[in-house]
């Protein structure tokens, strides 16, 4: 439809017109001749992608000489034409900061959102209100800061009451008080232990003066910040901060979420959710870092481009460290946002919804069922089965089997043995069969399961997962599924599966410790009288 042909093989930002010449769609490339071509090669596009496809009349593009200066670019011309298939985070939730102004006399109070650069500096977001009101108080106490907008002649109730120096008829001289604003700064960034031994250092010069009611004044100051220390306290404080961010994928939904991090601290989350599209995660740095600055390492769940480091690195005044962890407590930091998500937004039916979509079930699967076998060398062979529910373990109807009718190692006749035993008596007892099996192993397990379901004339859909590549097997299909790694149908059908290993390993080692000498199974020698 367009001729690509002639488009430069430079660094730069594409924008996509439709036929009114409104512009739909703002991106940057490294080589924007290689970017937009494959919009219109690839046949494999999300829904979104291809709705943009479809409605393009005309392409514009411009030259940068850097990818950097093209992500720069495109963050301005984002903000600027604010494009319907670019992702929109002004339905995002805006938390608060904490504000201490820039004048003669600083006055500290809450901003929605931060003004222009070098009005003020600020603090947060706070996604807790009572949180912010309960430190903005406390603040305002301990260093007697002014929050009055202008400036009175006169002393105002909150002087009376010992809550402000009254800057307005000079009561404490500007010096003094920038030093008091200094202070609540350090506090707000995190680094009181600097400043308490700053102000005891202060304290004892006093004292040995003997200025007794200064030193009074910075003991009270000192014993207020140690209780709101011991209040935001965490094991092990860090120097730098940190955004830790995460994302999951449902129904061609980004489920994202940022947890910020200061010294240690959670001092706030975000949450977005937008249409999932082609290099969204980029899209979505270079949005929310073009109004804030940021922290001193991204912790991500996917490597980011070399320009992106250097546009954040921009954004900051110096690098900034993107990390993505395999192991460790940065992974654990990852994995507690990946669980807030799935609190926040996607709760449980959504999880069901995805496992059905991504295997083609008919059916939601609300009840599904779990096999595994386990065992040693050969000895305490078992089974488990366990069920989940929509979405969550329903414990009352896991199941566990001793294996009957095979001898030696042979998890193919162990698995046939505990599906027959489990569909005959539901088909017995008349009971509600699942509307998923899963079978814990590969291509052999699987066959044995359904050769069992055929033979009971069951069409229960059934598939398996092997371990090694976290491949899912269907039957009827030579190939295996790569289900996304990233997605909620693959780490729901890894819960469930990991749900019975334990199971199962639970039980075989319950019976191994029972055949063991002295263990529940064997009678103890009785003593000679």
């Amino acid at each position: 439809m367009f001729d690509t042909a002639t488009l430069p093989g430079n660094p730069g930002c594409y924008l996509f017109l439709d036929k009114e010449g409104a512009i739909i769609y703002i991106g940057k490339a490294k080589n924007l001749k290689k970017r937009v071509s494959s919009y219109f090669q690839k046949k494999d596009h999300d829904p979104k992608t291809r709705r943009l496809v479809a409605a393009i009349a005309r392409i514009s593009v411009m030259v940068t000489n850097t990818e950097t200066e093209a992500l720069l670019l495109e963050n301005n011309l984002i903000k600027k034409h604010q494009p319907k298939y670019n992702i929109d985070l002004k339905d995002a939730k805006r938390y608060a900061y904490i504000e201490l102004t820039r004048e003669p006399f600083p006055r500290i109070g809450i901003a929605r959102r931060m003004g222009a650069k070098g009005d003020a500096t600020y603090f947060g977001p706070f996604v807790s209100a009572a949180e912010r009101d309960s430190l903005i108080r406390i603040i305002k106490r301990i260093f007697l800061l002014r929050s009055c907008r202008k400036l009175p002649k006169r002393a105002c109730l909150r002087h009376h009451m010992h809550t402000c120096s009254a800057p307005c008829i000079g009561e404490i001289s500007e010096e003094n008080y920038q030093k008091q604003v200094e202070r609540a700064a350090e506090v707000l960034k995190g680094r009181a232990g600097e400043l308490l031994v700053s102000l005891k250092e202060e304290m004892a010069d006093y004292s040995a003066r003997q200025e007794f009611e200064k030193s009074l004044a910075l003991r009270n100051q000192i014993t207020a910040i140690s209780h709101l220390t011991e209040r935001q306290n965490v094991e092990r404080p860090k120097e730098n901060d940190q955004d830790v961010i995460a994302y999951t994928i449902s129904d061609d939904t980004v489920y994202l979420m940022v947890f910020s991090v200061e010294k240690g601290l959670l001092a706030g989350k975000q949450e977005y959710s937008f249409d999932n599209g082609e290099d969204f995660f980029e899209e979505f740095l270079v949005q929310y870092y073009a109004d804030r600055t940021p922290p001193s390492e991204l912790i991500v769940p996917a490597e980011v481009g070399e320009a992106m480091s250097e546009y954040l690195g921009e954004r900051k005044g110096k690098a900034v460290q993107v990390t993505v962890p395999r192991i460790g407590e940065k992974k654990k930091l990852l994995e507690l946002v990946e669980k807030n998500i799935e609190y926040a937004f996607l709760k449980n039916e959504l999880k069901v919804k995805d496992l059905q979509a991504s295997l083609d079930l008919v059916d939601l699967p609300e009840v599904i069922e779990c096999f595994d076998i386990s065992h040693l060398s050969g000895t305490a062979m078992v089974g488990s089965m366990v069920q989940f529910r929509n979405g969550v373990p329903d414990k009352k109807n896991y199941r566990r089997f001793k294996i009957k009718t095979v001898t030696g190692i042979d998890d193919f006749a162990s698995i046939a043995e505990i599906v027959k035993r489990r569909y005959n008596r539901l088909i017995r007892e008349d009971t509600a069969l699942p509307d998923l099996i899963i079978i814990d192993g590969g291509k052999g397990q699987l066959s044995a399961a359904d050769e069992i379901l055929r033979e009971l004339d069951l069409t229960i859909p059934v598939v398996a997962i092997a371990k090694r590549e976290e491949e899912i097997f269907v039957v009827g299909e030579t190939l295996p599924r790569r289900l996304d790694e990233k997605g909620m149908a693959l780490r729901y059908v890894q819960e469930i599966r990991d749900e019975a290993h334990r199971f199962a390993i639970s039980y075989n080692r319950l019976l191994r410790k029972k055949a063991a000498p002295g263990g529940d199974g064997k009678k103890r020698a009785s003593k000679k009288k």
